[in-house]
């Protein structure tokens, strides 16, 4: 019977063929859940007027999503001003789906800031996730990005909380107004003087809209301050807000806040929906009245009948001229005359004489 001998270096070469061909036939390892949220455009650059496709993958399932185009953004270093420099009006919503994937259209605008321009894809619901991915609005003008305000990064140390109560003309639509109470540290090598702080109210799937709020006061590098910013809102709203503060680009704290309805003026407007029509009834009424002709409204009312008189038996009342008052009347035995006067007796002579 005959050997047959092979080399060590052909075994290594067939070994090396078995580890590259398993690989190849091993199917490929799905992304997990901590590579973060994905997002892809289905093209780099258009003008105003188009539209794009906006997908993603590795986003929370079920999440609301808000799709913009933004100025004054790159990928990495979000939008500077928020969505303040989106253009919002032509701004989609998508929901992500069960395996974590969207698909949206989102019509090309320019946004109110120049370029260099950004879609950004943020989380409404869900996990406040936020990608940016570059994109060119053709035509849009284009500047730098402005330099940050300085070198300090805060950071919130606290729970954000809202303070105040609402007055007795907020039941009348008056506006609602609140501070927003939070604690901030320095994280950064300087210390940050009257830090400007944004404040950004946002309804149901709306973006929020910003105003700038300044603190005064210094907050040393590694030290921290507790800041207070009002917030209002606009008159007669009502439901479910929620509020944004941001710094330096960047969403520090979010707060919901839920609104009750103005029951005072729809009590209001109930109490005027009664009063008006029966006014209107009231002169309407009177109008009829005066239109009446003259006989209908003197009419001569009936006269009322006479009041029976109650008659005493045994008594009967005289009446100058009657047959009957020559009779003897009848005495009521509590009644006696005494102050009557007597009648003279005629004497003998006088009837001779008659």
């Amino acid at each position: 019977m005959r050997t047959i001998r092979t080399s060590p270096r052909a075994v290594r070469t067939l070994a090396v063929l078995l580890a590259t061909l398993a690989l190849a036939l091993l199917p490929a390892a799905p992304a997990t859940a901590d590579s973060g949220p994905v997002v892809a455009l289905s093209r780099t650059e258009g003008g105003k007027g188009g539209e794009i496709t906006v997908s993603g993958s590795g986003w929370q399932p079920g999440a609301l999503l808000m799709l913009l185009v933004c100025g004054q953004g790159a990928p990495g270093k979000g939008v500077v001003g928020g969505t303040n420099s989106c253009a919002n009006a032509e701004g989609r919503a998508a929901t992500v789906d069960a395996r974590g994937g969207f698909s949206a259209r989102l019509p090309v605008a320019e946004p109110p800031k120049p370029c260099p321009c950004v879609v950004h894809v943020a989380g409404v619901t869900g996990r406040q996730d936020a990608v940016d991915r570059a994109f060119t609005v053709a035509g849009h003008p284009t500047a730098p990005l402005p330099e940050p305000s300085g070198d300090g990064r805060l950071a919130v140390l606290t729970t954000v909380r809202l303070e105040g109560d609402d007055g007795v003309l907020v039941r009348f639509g008056a506006p609602a107004s609140r501070e927003i109470v939070l604690t901030v540290g320095n994280l950064g090598p300087a210390p940050v003087k009257d830090p400007v702080f944004r404040i950004g109210t946002g309804h149901g799937v709306f973006a929020p809209q910003y105003e700038e709020r300044q603190w005064r006061g210094t907050i040393a590098s590694g030290g921290k301050a507790r800041v207070r910013l009002p917030v209002e809102l606009p008159a007669g709203a009502h439901g479910d807000y929620r509020v944004s503060v941001t710094y330096a680009g960047k969403v520090l704290a979010e707060q919901p806040w839920a609104v009750d309805r103005p029951w005072g003026v729809i009590l209001f407007w109930a109490l005027l929906a009664i009063v008006v029509p029966a006014a209107l009834f009231r002169i309407g009424m009177a109008l009829v009245d005066r239109a009446r002709p003259p006989a209908d409204r003197h009419r001569p009312r009936p006269r009322p009948r006479p009041r029976t008189r109650m008659r005493v038996p045994g008594f009967v009342r005289r009446v100058p001229g009657d047959a009957e008052s020559t009779e003897a009347t009848a005495v009521l035995p509590w009644f006696r005359p005494d102050s009557a006067p007597s009648a003279p007796e005629s004497s003998p002579t006088t009837k001779g004489h008659a």
